[in-house]
């Protein structure tokens, strides 16, 4: 590279640690803390448990295959790049934009819900929802334009207090089950409640509750596929994928399937303080009752707070997958190469981040405007519902993909620092169950004999917006399949 010439690459400063508590935190949010309690009131404790184990499974398997190709080619474009180099260069383009797309407006989302959390507290109150929204956005926005340690050491802060928060709830649970907090011994009497553990008559209809819930559970986990982005800038990704990778299997188990277990056991199913617990509703947390029914009066407090620093951390997160996302497009030639130009000292790419947060706070500001923006902001915010699920099948078909072209080529499957288990079962039951989600988004709309259209757009709108960007580039570029002996396996520093 000449003197003069823009630079192009980032710097390798994400430590084991940052890797492994981004993959933590990407997996705690929201989903947990709230969501939760939604899922076991519409499928029973036992349905919610069945919902979540079924897509963690599915979560370590796309994990799994994302981790073999992040180590054998760590890139900031991750199954963008991937399913470039292995499948087709349209697919690889429609998934990029998509996913840049999506993080977009989850970060605009994510400082309007912050700013109604923040003003739980009456001394906060002095700036209005929308000033609050501003000053986080402006805080997002100046940590990703420092270095990329700045964004690891943040979001390694914001999990480990996720992460303690989970381990302090298991821990007041249990006790509370048995007796030892809060009163009298509880044990399994709640999953004996009505039609509890399952809900629904005959089984096809206990199916359909937990297909329900699958959504609910899909959502939950998104943000784990963050750790193949950070590969393109962690220090030893050989050594912090793999090790991250195989955390999650434990992760799952414990954060998910244990409180899932935990809140079953100690709230009803029938408890109509389980339903519609949103984050402008701390109490409604099922986090929020367990603490309070073991006789902790400032669980309310603790949660609001909890809650608050988590979404700050999905919109960091998001922030940082969308720009890296749009700078190894520019790289690749899949959006303008301006935006793959990066700071010669910091690494980070500075046009993607200002570009980014152009578009969020355009679509923050859309959102504001009653007149103008409430109809076209339900219609960008559907657009956006199923990618974190289209992201998930690139990953499983890129694997699929890779590893037959590594295969075809004659090269040893030794010789391959991490190994996903379980090939090819793996990445095509990811698929199988990503794509009977994304059917299942509403089960009432697809069994119901008369469609409601306008429900109809508006569910599964993601997909027509991910179709748009993979034809427009197919029919401009006229890309084909790459051909298994064709596919790029070189592990140069893409």
């Amino acid at each position: 590279m000449t003197e003069n010439a823009p630079n192009t690459e980032v710097k390798r400063h994400l430590k084991t640690r940052h890797i492994s508590m981004i993959a933590i935190g990407g997996c705690i949010g929201t989903g947990l803390f709230m969501a939760s309690g939604t899922a076991i009131h519409d499928a029973g404790p036992g349905g919610a448990l069945v919902a979540y184990a079924a897509i963690g499974l599915m979560v370590y398997f796309l994990m799994t295959s994302l981790g073999e190709m992040a180590t054998y080619l760590p890139t900031s474009g991750s199954f963008a790049t991937y399913a470039s180099r292995f499948v087709d260069p349209s697919l690889g383009f429609a998934l990029g934009w998509n996913y840049w797309f999506n993080w977009v407006i989850t970060v605009a989302v994510d400082i309007a819900i912050a700013a109604i959390v923040v003003t739980y507290w009456e001394p906060l109150r002095f700036l209005p929802a929308w000033g609050w929204s501003i000053v986080f956005f402006a805080l997002i926005t100046a940590l990703n334009l420092f270095s990329v340690k700045a964004y690891g050491e943040t979001e390694y802060w914001f999990a480990l207090i996720k992460v303690l928060t989970v381990i302090v709830f298991l821990a007041i649970g249990t006790l509370t089950i048995f007796g030892i907090l809060g009163g009298a011994y509880v044990g399994f009497t709640n999953f004996t409640v009505g039609d509890a553990p399952f809900l629904g008559d005959g089984i096809g209809n206990k199916f359909l509750a937990i297909l329900g819930v699958f959504l609910i559970a899909g959502f939950s986990f998104q943000g784990t596929e963050l750790i193949g982005i950070t590969a393109g800038e962690s220090e030893n990704p050989e050594q912090s994928i793999p090790r991250a990778v195989k955390q999650i299997f434990w992760r799952i188990l414990i954060f998910y399937i244990l409180a899932i277990l935990v809140i079953g056991l100690l709230i009803p199913y029938t408890s109509p303080q389980l339903l519609g617990a949103d984050v402008d509703e701390i109490a409604k947390s099922p986090f929020t009752l367990v603490f309070e029914r073991a006789g902790l009066a400032f669980a309310a407090a603790l949660m609001n707070a909890v809650i608050l620093s988590s979404i700050l951390s999905a919109g960091n997160s998001g922030m940082y997958a969308s720009t890296r996302m749009l700078y190894a497009m520019g790289k690749d030639g899949l959006a303008w190469p301006l935006f793959a130009r990066t700071g010669r000292r910091s690494g980070v790419p500075h046009n993607a981040v200002f570009a980014t947060a152009l578009v969020i706070l355009a679509i923050f500001l859309l959102q504001l405007d009653d007149r103008v923006g409430k109809h076209m902001y339900e219609y960008i915010l559907a657009a956006s519902g199923l990618t974190g699920f289209i992201a998930w099948l690139g990953i499983a078909i890129s694997h699929y993909r890779f590893r037959r072209a590594y295969i075809a080529q004659g090269k040893p499957l030794e010789a391959l620092t991490y190994r996903a288990k379980w090939f090819p079962f793996g990445p095509l039951l990811a698929l199988g169950l990503c794509i009977l989600v994304i059917i299942g988004q509403d089960t009432e709309l697809v069994l119901n004999a008369h469609l409601d259209w306008q429900r109809l757009l508006i569910t599964y709108m993601g997909l027509p917006v991910f179709f748009t960007f993979y034809f427009y580039h197919k029919l401009r570029y006229k890309t084909r399949k790459i051909p298994l002996t064709e596919v790029d396996l070189r592990r140069d520093a893409h």
